[in-house]
């Protein structure tokens, strides 16, 4: 007769505690079975798989052994065969079955363990988080969310991993747990609440992590091309949060302290994208960022209103500036102080050119049409193509312009605290939805911010119908992304691992 292997010793052993402990009336008399199973899934392949059903099984019996047969139990969930790995993952929600102290560490290592690339263990996984998410919704919502914006005790080596998990958390949630929000979000006010509450946070944390990303602490540098391109990134990603709800006082603090003090000496070809990006986030500034930052844009908007010759006019900057003056002046609330500056801004004159160059790009426009129908070859046809949205921008800026004037005009001047303004070089869409972090009266466009790539309306899906409207809006902005893409703005003279961190 053969003698038996250490591989099956092993799983006649494993077979041995597991009766002894099925048997036992008082199984917490049977620690030595229980630290045996513990032990045998350093072994094969059959009693690791084994070990992973045992452990789980006898855990709350045991609640000295309980931080050594966890650790053990997290080092199978990460084994080399799929098999071990997929039968560890389905093994956690049982470690919560009776001792629910333990459920968001275990909501916490699943949503690491979302980023498993076999579809079999993908699968486990969310079968897992679905099971604990019925246990105990709450818990396992606060614990997943974790994942979206908070960085702490990660550091830069990590990040990468930890925004492949963000990603992958929100797909779950989007896709997996808000199709089934009748059955899951109960008590069904108090759950959209808390979820409501918990996207805010993780959008603030999220603000706060690209704060750190621009390092709004240091010294600004007008000579350092890198810094001034990372702010103007950093802002950008920014903005979609401020849509929703967040703030950061840092940014504007930073623009009006640091940067537009120096803009004269700014590249170029930077001055333009920071003027969009102020115009962009203008429009969320709070009262007290207004009241910091007007002052600065004033005193822009008087060097840039006062050149007479339509070519030294880049109306682009001219409609950032005002639109930012008026969103800034909406809520600022000293009108006094606002009304001495009107005299000295030279409205008429701008005015007067923005019309001209209207005139001007109107008859253009009809050049091009004629031009158009004459062009023989597709690469023809390209240049004029651009030479007419170039012509089309060019008439939009013009007429925000003049939108923007005409309230400023009388003895009492208003200001445009809304969206009813839509920046030149921004994507127009007919379709649009109040906006419910963004102020009372505010709307955005249902297509992405700014000609970003993200579809806003395919990131909610599933998410529709719940009474509470900014729980949908809010978690869209989770997955907001922006393109780096800005143009250069119309100017009068024409176009131009594996590895996780469970514990």
């Amino acid at each position: 007769m053969a003698e038996p292997t250490d591989d099956s010793r092993d799983i006649e052993k494993l077979y041995e505690y597991g009766e002894k402990l099925n048997e036992a009336k008082d199984k917490s008399q049977n620690q030595k079975d229980y630290e045996g199973i513990i032990a045998a899934a350093n072994g094969s392949v059959k009693a690791k798989q084994l070990a992973a059903q045992l452990i789980p099984k006898f855990f709350k019996y045991f609640p000295e052994l309980s931080e050594q047969a966890l650790d053990q139990h997290l080092y199978l969930c990460e084994d080399e065969e799929l098999g071990v790995r997929v039968q560890a993952i389905r093994g956690l929600p049982l470690f919560c079955k009776d001792t629910p102290e333990h459920l968001a560490k275990i909501v916490d290592i699943l949503g690491q363990l979302l980023i498993a690339g076999d579809n079999v263990e993908r699968d486990a996984v969310h079968k897992a988080l679905m099971s604990l998410l019925r246990q105990d919704v709450k818990t396992s919502l606060t614990a997943l969310f974790k994942h979206i914006g908070s960085t702490d005790d990660r550091n830069a080596e990590d990040l990468s991993a930890w925004e492949s998990i963000r990603e992958k958390v929100l797909c779950f949630i989007r896709d997996k747990v808000f199709p089934l929000k009748a059955e899951l979000l109960k008590p069904k006010d108090e759950m959209e609440r808390h979820i409501t509450n918990l996207v805010k946070q993780s959008i603030q944390e999220l603000v706060e992590i690209i704060e750190g990303q621009a390092d709004l602490d240091a010294q600004f540098n007008v000579s350092d091309g890198d810094h001034i391109d990372r702010f103007i990134s950093c802002l950008q990603m920014a903005i979609p949060f401020f849509m929703r709800g967040a703030s950061s006082s840092k940014f504007f603090n930073y623009l009006a302290k640091q940067i537009i003090p120096v803009f004269d000496k700014l590249p170029e070809e930077r001055k333009l994208d920071l003027l969009k990006s102020l115009a962009e986030c203008s429009l969320y500034a709070k009262p007290q960022d207004s009241r910091q930052l007007l002052p600065s844009v004033v005193q822009l908007l008087k060097k840039y209103m006062v050149r007479r010759k339509i070519e030294e006019i880049n109306f682009t900057c001219i409609e950032c500036l005002l639109y930012a003056f008026h969103h800034l002046a909406h809520k600022h609330g000293q009108l006094t102080l606002l009304l001495q500056v009107f005299p000295k801004l030279g409205l008429s004159t701008i005015e007067e050119l923005a019309k001209a160059m209207n005139k001007k790009l109107t008859q253009g426009m009809a050049e091009h049409n004629k031009a158009m129908a004459a062009a023989k070859t597709e690469d023809e046809k390209e240049v004029i193509k651009k030479q007419r949205q170039n012509a089309t921008a060019g008439l939009r800026s013009c007429n925000n312009i003049l939108a923007m004037t005409q309230p400023l005009h009388g003895k009492a001047p208003s200001f445009i605290g809304d969206q009813k303004i839509s920046l030149s070089w921004k994507e127009v869409t007919k379709a649009a939805v109040t906006s419910g972090a963004g102020g009372a009266g505010q709307k955005r466009t249902a297509t992405a911010t700014n000609g970003s790539g993200t579809n806003a309306t395919k990131k909610g899906r599933g998410a529709g119908g719940l009474p509470n409207q900014l729980l949908n809006r809010a978690f869209e902005g989770l997955n907001d992304t922006r393109s780096g893409g800005r143009g250069r703005g119309w100017r009068g003279r024409g176009p131009r691992g594996r590895g996780r961190s469970y514990r």
